[in-house]
């Protein structure tokens, strides 16, 4: 196994981390077996969030007893202080340690989200509170979308140590704003690196991600002992990406670009305000991830469903993907439903 530092964290991770949204289909028992074979396979960068349902506990069942082999990641969708601080301590008692090596503001987006977080009574505090405190290692943040993302490197990379944004052969928006991110020493962590199982060539996935330099890890998401074993494999080449790879992958770009969202914002706003890479994310989980409870419990928040759209087409002219989005939507109030 490869291992690269996480930014300027000092952390040294495994190129191929663990994803936890998966495990939330298994059991204590079966994610004891997926953390064995992690270890064998030396994968030691573990990433799981407060809402993976079961996830943390899971992880911290799995863990106990050789919790310093790993470096543990965790995060929150709290904007508030006390929320924050609330969540930390739940994440702490959940994954049974006295600290996490990484505490990350998750799905940070809107305007909104960011004052609240910086401000003085913001999730912000709680965490730097909380490092203070030895309770946390490091401070990061994730986001979806390309704006939030180079947001937090152009304005907060003196605050936020490490960043989580979708990379993967579909989704190369970020390219130029990971360049930045790492000028500026903070560390990059490729979510979604086969695009929510888009992509079936873990291999070649993978094989394209670590070509990018800027890139620390990738946490493809493993529910499974063989899972961990495709995925190790990967981490363990460190051959030069080839010609005939990257042909591959302008194939698989070309199949599948013409119907996946790359939630870059563009379309927004819609007139009947719906948030339409929100929607497609969580159809996502349920198409590919197994996990239909968990991604329509999470569809039931979104305030403006999919089945709101009225066929204007606005958004389809701004989108630079030429998505048919009035469709998908379809497909997706169908679905979800």
């Amino acid at each position: 196994m490869r291992y690269r530092e996480l930014g300027k964290t000092g952390l040294n991770i495994s190129v191929v981390g663990f994803g936890g949204i998966p495990i939330q289909r298994t059991d204590a028992e079966g994610t004891k077996k997926v953390i064995d074979a992690c270890e064998e396979k030396g994968i030691n960068y573990i990433d799981t969030a407060r809402g993976y349902t079961v996830s943390e506990g899971y992880l911290g069942y799995a863990l106990e007893g050789r919790r310093d082999k790993f470096i543990l990641a965790t995060k929150s969708m709290a904007r508030s202080y006390d929320a924050m601080a609330a969540d930390i301590e739940t994440s702490l008692t959940n994954l049974k340690t006295d600290y996490i090596d990484l505490y990350q503001l998750h799905n940070i987006k809107t305007d909104a989200d960011f004052e609240l977080c910086f401000s003085d009574e913001g999730a912000y505090k709680a965490l730097t509170d909380a490092k203070a405190a030895g309770k946390i290692g490091h401070i990061g943040a994730t986001c979806h979308s390309l704006e939030a993302f180079a947001k937090i490197v152009e304005e907060y990379s003196d605050k936020i140590e490490t960043i989580m944004f979708p990379f993967n052969i579909i989704e190369n928006q970020g390219v130029e704003v990971m360049e930045r991110s790492a000028a500026k020493g903070m560390g990059f962590i490729a979510m979604k690196p086969l695009a929510g199982g888009n992509i079936e060539d873990g291999r070649l996935a993978h094989r394209y991600i670590f070509s990018n330099p800027n890139c620390h890890v990738s946490i493809p998401g493993m529910a499974d002992v063989e899972e961990v074993y495709q995925n190790a494999l990967a981490g363990e080449d460190d051959s030069p990406i080839t010609a005939e790879e990257l042909a591959e992958c302008e194939k698989i770009r070309a199949e599948l670009g013409t119907s996946f969202c790359r939630r870059c914002g563009y379309c927004a706003p819609c007139p009947e305000g719906i948030d339409i890479p929100t929607n497609f994310l969580f159809v996502n989980y349920l198409r590919h991830y197994g996990l239909a409870d968990w991604a329509k419990e999470r569809y039931a928040a979104v305030q403006v469903k999919a089945d709101a759209c009225v066929k204007c087409g606005i958004c389809e002219t701004r989108c630079p993907y030429d998505l048919k989005i009035r469709d998908m939507l379809e497909k997706v109030a169908i679905e979800m439903a």
